[in-house]
């Protein structure tokens, strides 16, 4: 019976002993892919820097211990050691290397919105042209940059979409509604979100640059009027015989609407020098790629932002923020940083 004991242990021991050896094989694995990692982000030439320095402790009682052994044959020991840790160095740098570039590739695969063209730049207003603008110029253009570029991402990713649905319509009619309850009168999200802020950069800039802006927002607005009549009295809940033209009506309302934006866009990189706004590139299956934009972004942006707005604003999120459990729910709107949303 003890023999027999000692054997279930004995195997028991075995089995455990392998468990272990497998899951540190595991880690040693995954701390060469972590490090490798770190190697692509912190733009570090070789492992040198992350490497573990030989304990001193260690390399003195070596050393005495082979004083003590051989005097005459320590200086070829000394130099062996050496030529060994420049071996192991030099192998862990091809294997770190070779890592890295696997990693990188395989994150260039797995990610097919990164943006071909992102401005790595925070640029204000001692940039470009700006110092030459007046002072109300410069003011307007930081102010209502980021917000023009968030509506270009709105336009493309999802206003180009409703174009050929036509039970997305009835929100289309939404966007040109004036809200005027209790006489204090909302403007369109159209109005608000495009056409003011055009109208604002356009009085700030200088004539010659003031009469191109106006142009393109003028072009705009005829552009959101033809949108507006082609999708009126559409609704997902009413049944109506749609018109053949409807649906061309639209999508040249939109593709117009995109021209005059860009043409919005370049006059104002032109003027400013700066080149940041992105225009809009016609549709097609490389749209997304030649925008160099990231609509993953975009739609965390307006997840936060439908948040925010459900809690009451930033003033009563906070509130509802101080309620909700840690680790479960975002604290406050969650809304990203506005300037690292336009530079990406």
């Amino acid at each position: 019976a003890s023999a027999k004991k000692l054997s279930c242990c004995f195997s028991k021991s075995r089995v455990l002993h392998t468990t272990l050896s497998r899951f540190l094989t595991t880690m040693r694995a995954a701390s060469f892919t972590l490090l490798a990692l770190a190697l692509v982000v912190t733009n570090v030439p070789d492992a040198t820097a992350f490497a573990p320095q030989p304990s001193a402790f260690s390399r003195t009682s070596c050393v005495n211990s082979k004083v003590i052994v051989s005097q005459v044959k320590a200086e070829n020991a000394e130099e062996a050691v050496s030529l060994s840790e420049s071996n192991i160095v030099s192998s862990r740098r091809d294997i770190l290397r070779t890592a890295a570039a696997s990693a990188m590739g395989f994150a260039a695969l797995s990610s097919p919105f990164l943006p071909a063209n992102a401005a790595t730049k925070v640029t204000g207003s001692s940039d470009g042209n700006l110092p030459d603008f007046p002072s109300e110029a410069v003011r307007s253009y930081l102010q209502y940059r980021g917000s023009l570029q968030i509506s270009a991402d709105y336009y493309i990713w999802e206003l180009q979409e409703k174009m050929t649905d036509v039970d997305e319509w009835g929100e289309i009619g939404q966007l040109f509604r004036v809200n005027n309850n209790k006489g204090q009168g909302q403007p369109s999200r159209i109005e608000r979100d495009f056409v003011n802020p055009m109208r604002i950069l356009g009085l700030s800039m200088d004539p010659d640059v003031a009469d191109s802006l106006r142009d393109s927002q003028f072009a705009f607005e005829k552009a959101m009027s033809k949108i507006s009549k082609a999708t009126a009295g559409y609704r997902r809940d009413l049944s109506v015989e749609i018109e053949p033209t409807a649906i061309p009506m639209a999508k040249e309302g939109w593709d117009e609407g995109r021209q005059a934006l860009n043409s919005f866009f370049v006059t104002l990189n032109e003027a400013t020098g700066l080149d940041e706004l992105r225009t809009i590139p016609p549709a097609g299956p490389n749209q997304t790629k030649e925008y160099g934009r990231n609509p993953r972004r975009f739609n965390e942006l307006m997840k936060k932002t439908k948040l925010c707005q459900n809690r009451g604003g930033p003033a009563l999120s906070q509130a509802w923020g101080q309620l909700m459990v840690s680790g479960y729910m975002q604290d406050s709107c969650g809304i990203p940083d506005m300037e690292a949303y336009f530079f990406q």
